[in-house]
Order: structure tokens, then C-alpha cells, then sequence
């Protein structure tokens, strides 16, 4: 009889700063179902990852999931995968962490359920080829990748049914290829389609092994899939089917394939991730021409024997791609070198005496772990870099671990303040970063001269984590959704092949709203703050809105000449750029103030004629602002004078002759406002992107843009001038 070895794993996690209700329905629709089935079924195998994440949210909600895990951990019938605890991309964070990261998971795991775990599941299946010391040193002895990752060195299907060995320096891992064709099928076809798959992979020798491995969320989260494995009974067919054919196909853990065979050989792997990853990283143009040529050979039927030899970016590229995601990351590894740093001063006994710190340091690296989740440094498929509420918490541990570090260092102290003049954002050129107690300004001298964030440690938040409306690939494919005639909206397209079959997350086509491609609107630029604006007089709202105005010179883009001014313990950074050619030649000067112990800034602008000629144009600068939901009653706009009829943070408007603007919101407990030395119009409108996610294309309110301007008319020579004061505080 021929016979197979069938190696299952299942990777559960939620991100950071997940709604709880999303961790509820999980649990609920995925994660106890499947254990309460599988429990049904004593001879199925199941190689189990949960990230430390959801481990940690199972424990305090219900302990008694952990306590299934630990018998059958006992009994054989579960294996426990280690991994970062955080679910970090480990190639993109320091080697401290990633040791930090695997080793916190396996004594959580040895804690919590008494296993000890030999292998690890790698987040997103990224690999570099530099990773083998790391996980060697952590203990681990496997990991799991997709099968494209050893087929772009030349491997044929037929030589993945088994694992390779693989090593950097002389340290060596043993690396397990999941099967495209499982992930595929499971559980989008019907179960007899896996059994007749394997059935074809069955040797006399039995010495193959076939290996499935994915999301757990696929079972029960992911659109449709609750029905289907559940109530429809898929999963149970599957279990079943698998226990009756158990003579031939032997269910095996990973740890039990390296006791009982051999790696099929040596390897060494490019950079890669699962190919879906691979296309998602590339830039719009490339995205949309690799879908282009997909399609091309799908049509001439050559896909399946050539798509291996299509590839598409590197996962890295996201942080060109979203110059959101490299600030995050950058602001990692900031404070990663700072834990770092004050560790081995507190170590050597540096003159920081507070018996504290060492607790504090600790609590401090916690948090910066936390912040390594992968899931708001990306985006595909799921919401990623778009969701702000990820991207909140994210910025929410960070600042808990500076406001600790920060403690270690100064002490009660709020008189400090430390700048540094570097290149933070690793574009080439120098930005300005000024720290202080309670808040901290970055600010981007070479483009623009803007502010790109803006922490508020009390609460602590970065009211500068916005998002720019920028063209995506998949956008073509939401204007056709929208043009599609005969058909009712929301339809999904694509996917199974009979009646029980569904769909592929990836072969979803469906939309949460109609007509979303009514708000495609790109900026011209970044969305930070103080980014500077000169356009002719007659320019409307819904024109700057939609990104439909003329610019007469791009400030948004500019490059700043900055000079320091501070002295007296008062932080002060004077930004200029001279604008010598086009219809308004002016000097524009924008000093940006900070008080250490405050919590406001102070913007003064200095306009000056250096033409023969009057001028006459409007100029103004915006505030790009999140306070994270526009349609809340809780969050809300006030000004002065008649007051603003609609108070919502998505609101558009206008709000004439005024001194101030103000943003509350209750929950956070913060009051922004915004006030100006002269008569001012703001106008406001909401920073809103159209993205992708699991549910569809979708809507989301990233910010609000608040836009000071005037119309200003110049002599030759003479000066204009306004000062601005954002002053933050908690609203008691």
C-alpha cells in the first residue's frame, strides 16, 4: 500500500491593538471550534502556533482553552510552535529582539501549557537568508516556509514532499516547504479533492511528507468560512476522512519528521515570502503590470508551468512604498537602541541609581516588542498600514517605552530637552527630532519643511499618524467592480469550482460601500503637518480637497534651510526657503518653538515681497490631525464665533473671521486647539482612504486636515506675518 506522511499546522494571531470584540469573534467563530473539534478526533495531529498575543488574551478570558491545550500537548496529539511573541517580522528588527522575541514566547509556552517548543512559525513566512544564526541561537531547529520559496532555487514540486537543512556561520536550521496546492484546498474544496491530492503523493517507500500550513483564521473568520467548516460541517468531513484513511496517510508533528526522516538535502534560500506578499510589495505601476502578465499566462495556459519564474518585490519595500510604515519603523528601532543603550548604563552602574530601573528597563522592552507586530508595517490583502487603530497602538507602545526610558534617564526632571539632527527616516537627508518630557516634534527639514509627527506622551498618542491618499494597484479593479452592469453590488467574484466550494480570500471581489470610487482622490503630497500652501485667491474647499487646486510653487516638497535659535532651556528652529522663479517669488520663514514642561508649540510665519511687483495669492499651512474616528459622537470640532453646525471630526467646512479651532476628544481624554494671532478661515475636511481588507474595498477615516490660510496682498518688500499656537492638553 502506498502511503504518505501528512505533517498539519495552524498559525492563530491577532494583532496589536485589536478591537476586542475582533479577538471575541475569533475565539468564538475559529479558534474553540476547531479545538472542541479536533479534541473529536484523537488520531488527527495538529502542529498548533498561537502568538503571544492571543495566548496571552485566551489566558485572562478563558483559561480553560489553555488547559485543552496542555492535555493535548500531553497526550501527542498537539505540538506547540514557538515564534516571536509579538508576531514581529524577525529580518527587520534588531538581533537583541528577535532573540528577545523567540525566547519570551518559549518560556510563556513552557509556563502556561509545559511544552517546550523545538521550531517556530516565521510571521508572514519572510525569510532573508541571515536568519538561520538567529533562530539556531533561540533554540529553534525548525521552521516553515511556502514551497515557492525553495522552487525559486530551482526545486520541482515532486522534490518538496520532505524538509531541507539549512545553515549561516555554521548555524543550522531544518526548513519544512508548505504545499500551495493544500493551502489552496483547505478548506476551499471539498475535502475528497485534498485526500485524491495526497493519494497522488503516496509512495511505496511512505517516506514523503506532504505538509499544510496557513491561518487558523481561515476556519471560521475569513468571509464564508464559518458556514462552511462548521455549520455545513466541512471540517468534520475533513477530520473524518483523515481518521479513515489513517492507514495510509500518517499524521506526523514536525518535531516527530526530524526524529523519523532525514532532510532531503542541503539549501540556501533567497529573500522571500508567500507570493501573494511578493506582489503586494511592488510600487503601483509594477503591481498592476505583474497582474497584467499573471493574466497573460493564465489565458495562454502557461501559468502553472511558468509562474514560478514570476516574482514580485521584497517584503523590505513596503517601507518605500508607505512613508508611514518606515517612520514607525524607524521610531522602532530609535527606541530599540535605547533600551539597548540604557540597559548596559544601568548594568555598568552609570550613575543611574534608581532601584526602579531595572523594572522600569524591562517593562520598557516589553513595550518596544510589542510595537515589532508586523501587521500595520504592510499591506495586502488585510487592512495593514491603513487601519489607524492599529497604527495607534503601535505608536501607543512606543511612547509607553520612551516615557519609561525617559524616566530612567531624568528622573522627575521636566526641564529637559534633547534634539538631534540626523538622517531618522534613512532617506538621505538630515531631520530635525526635538524630545522633550512631554512632547516630541519630527520634523522634515528637506521636504517641506513639515511635521511628520507630533507625540503627546501624556496621553501618549502621535497626533501626527496620518495616512496620504495614494494610488493602489487594486484600485483599477474597484472603478471595474463599480462599472459592472448586470449584476447586483456587493457580488463576490471568483473562486470555488462547485456548489460547496467558496472563494479564496484573494479571489474576493466585493465592496463595503457604494460607489467608493467617487473618493479615489491622490495627494500631491505627504500628509504631515505645516505643510505650506500658496494658491491663487479664488480656490474653494471642495477644489482643495480634492486635490483639483493650482499650486503656484510646490512648498509641500521643498527643501528648508533650518537654523537653530534655541537658548535658555527654550527650543526654537527657524526654517527657510527663498522662492526665487514662478508668480510669487516671497521668503518664507516658519520658526517652530517648544517649551520643555508645556505641552504647545508655537508656529511663526514671516512672509516677505521680494519682487518689484505687488502680489496677491492666498497662503496657509495644514494641520493633518488624528484623533482615530470621525464619526464619533465623542470626537468633535468647536471654534469660536457662530460655532460649527456639524462638530464631527469628518465634517467639511468653513469657519471664517476666527482666531481658534479646536478638536475633543473624550476618550482619549486630549483637547487640540488650534489659535491664531490674526483673523483667520479654517477650513476642515477628513483625510479619508480607499483600501483593501478581508471584507473588502473599504473606507477609512484616517485623519482630519485643518487649513489655516489668508488672502494676502504684498508690496515690493514688505513683510506679513502670523503666529500659530497648538496647545494640547488633557480636557479636565
Amino acid at each position: 500500500m502506498k502511503k504518505i506522511h501528512l505533517i498539519i499546522g495552524i498559525h492563530n494571531h491577532q494583532p496589536v491593538g485589536n478591537f476586542d470584540f475582533v479577538f471575541e469573534e475569533a475565539y468564538r467563530k475559529a479558534y474553540q471550534p476547531f479545538l472542541e473539534l479536533l479534541q473529536q478526533f484523537p488520531a488527527v495531529k495538529v502542529s498548533m502556533h498561537y502568538t503571544g498575543i492571543v495566548l496571552d488574551w485566551i489566558y485572562n478570558r478563558y483559561p480553560e482553552l489553555i488547559q485543552s491545550l496542555q492535555a493535548m500537548t500531553q497526550s501527542g496529539q498537539i505540538e506547540m510552535m514557538g515564534g516571536g511573541f509579538y508576531e514581529p517580522i524577525l529580518s527587520v528588527i534588531p538581533d537583541h529582539d528577535k532573540l528577545g522575541q523567540i525566547n519570551k514566547l518559549s518560556r510563556y509556552l513552557k509556563e502556561t501549557i509545559d511544552a517546550e517548543p523545538v521550531g517556530m512559525w516565521m510571521a508572514e513566512r519572510i525569510w532573508e537568508p541571515h536568519l538561520p544564526k538567529i533562530l539556531a541561537q533561540a533554540g529553534m531547529k525548525y521552521t516553515i516556509l511556502d514551497d515557492t520559496h525553495f522552487q525559486y532555487v530551482g526545486l520541482k514540486e515532486d522534490e518538496l514532499q520532505g524538509y531541507y537543512i539549512t545553515e549561516e556561520d555554521g548555524y543550522a536550521v531544518n526548513l519544512f516547504p508548505i504545499s500551495k496546492k493544500l493551502r489552496y484546498t483547505i478548506p476551499f474544496q471539498e475535502p475528497e479533492k485534498t485526500i485524491e491530492y495526497l493519494r497522488s503523493l503516496a509512495t511505496e517507500s511512505g517516506d514523503r511528507i506532504a505538509t499544510f500550513a496557513d491561518d487558523g483564521e481561515k476556519f471560521g473568520i475569513w468571509p464564508g468560512t464559518f458556514k462552511h467548516c462548521y455549520v455545513e460541517g466541512w471540517l468534520e468531513r475533513f477530520f473524518k476522512l483523515l481518521t479513515e484513511n489513517s492507514d495510509w496517510i500518517r499524521i506526523i508533528h514536525f518535531r516527530e519528521a526530524l526524529k523519523t526522516t532525514g532532510p532531503l538535502g542541503r539549501i540556501y534560500l533567497p529573500t522571500a515570502s508567500y507570493a501573494e506578499m511578493q506582489h503586494w510589495a511592488l510600487p503601483v505601476r509594477g503591481y498592476q503590470e505583474y497582474e497584467t502578465f499573471e493574466n497573460k499566462l493564465k489565458h495562454l495556459n502557461l501559468y502553472d508551468d511558468y509562474t514560478i519564474y514570476v516574482r514580485g518585490g521584497f517584503w523590505r519595500n513596503f517601507m518605500v512604498k508607505y512613508d508611514e510604515a518606515n517612520r514607525m519603523h524607524k521610531k522602532m528601532r530609535h527606541i530599540s537602541h535605547r533600551v539597548q543603550m540604557l540597559q548596559a548604563v544601568v548594568t555598568a552602574g552609570g550613575g543611574i541609581q534608581n532601584p526602579e530601573n531595572g523594572r522600569m528597563l524591562e517593562m520598557a522592552q516589553d513595550h518596544l516588542w510589542a510595537a515589532q507586530c508586523n501587521c500595520p508595517y504592510w499591506h495586502g490583502v488585510f487592512g495593514g498600514i491603513y487601519l489607524n487603530h492599529i497604527r495607534y497602538a503601535i505608536y501607543r507602545q512606543l511612547l509607553l517605552a520612551e516615557k519609561l526610558l525617559d524616566t530612567v534617564e531624568y528622573g522627575d526632571d521636566t526641564s529637559w530637552q534633547h534634539t538631534t539632527v540626523g538622517d531618522f527616516n534613512q532617506d538621505g537627508y538630515d531631520e530635525v527630532i526635538i524630545e522633550t518630557k512631554h512632547m516630541n516634534l519630527y520634523l522634515d527639514i528637506h521636504r517641506g519643511g513639515t511635521l511628520f509627527a507630533i507625540d503627546y506622551k501624556v496621553a501618549p498618542i502621535n497626533l501626527g499618524d496620518t495616512m496620504t491618499r495614494r494610488e493602489e494597484g487594486y484600485h483599477q479593479r474597484l472603478i471595474e467592480f463599480n462599472r459592472m452592469k448586470n449584476q447586483p453590488r456587493h457580488a463576490a467574484a471568483g473562486g470555488g469550482t462547485g456548489e460547496k466550494e467558496i472563494p479564496s480570500i484573494h479571489d474576493l471581489v466585493q465592496s463595503k460601500e457604494e460607489n467608493l470610487d467617487r473618493f479615489l482622490i491622490y495627494d500631491r503630497h505627504l500628509r504631515n503637518s505645516l505643510t505650506d500652501r500658496l494658491i491663487p485667491e479664488a480656490t474653494t474647499l471642495d477644489e482643495f480637497y480634492r486635490e483639483q487646486y493650482r499650486e503656484y510653487y510646490p512648498l509641500g516638497k521643498a527643501d528648508y534651510d533650518a537654523e537653530d535659535l534655541s537658548k535658555n532651556g527654550h527650543v526654537s528652529w527657524r526654517l527657510t526657503h527663498d522662492i526665487k522663479t514662478g508668480p510669487i517669488p516671497i521668503l518664507l520663514q516658519k520658526t517652530v518653538s517648544l517649551t520643555p514642561g508645556q505641552t504647545e508649540m508655537t508656529i511663526a510665519y514671516e512672509l516677505i515681497n521680494k519682487s518689484a511687483e505687488p502680489l496677491r495669492f492666498c497662503f496657509g499651512t495644514e494641520f493633518n490631525l488624528t484623533l482615530l474616528a470621525g464619526n464619533a459622537d465623542n470626537r468633535y470640532y468647536y471654534a469660536d464665533g457662530p460655532g460649527i453646525a456639524d462638530r464631527k471630526l469628518n465634517s467639511f467646512g468653513e469657519t471664517a473671521d476666527a482666531r481658534f479651532i479646536g478638536m475633543i476628544d473624550e476618550w482619549l481624554n486630549i483637547n487640540l486647539s488650534l489659535r491664531s494671532d490674526r483673523r483667520t478661515t479654517f477650513w476642515r475636511f477628513p483625510v479619508e482612504t480607499i483600501s483593501l481588507s478581508e471584507e473588502g474595498f473599504e473606507r477609512v477615516y484616517q485623519n482630519s486636515c485643518i487649513f489655516p490660510h489668508w488672502n494676502i496682498y504684498l508690496k515690493p518688500n514688505q513683510r506679513w506675518n502670523v503666529q500659530l499656537v497648538l496647545h494640547i492638553k488633557r480636557n479636565v
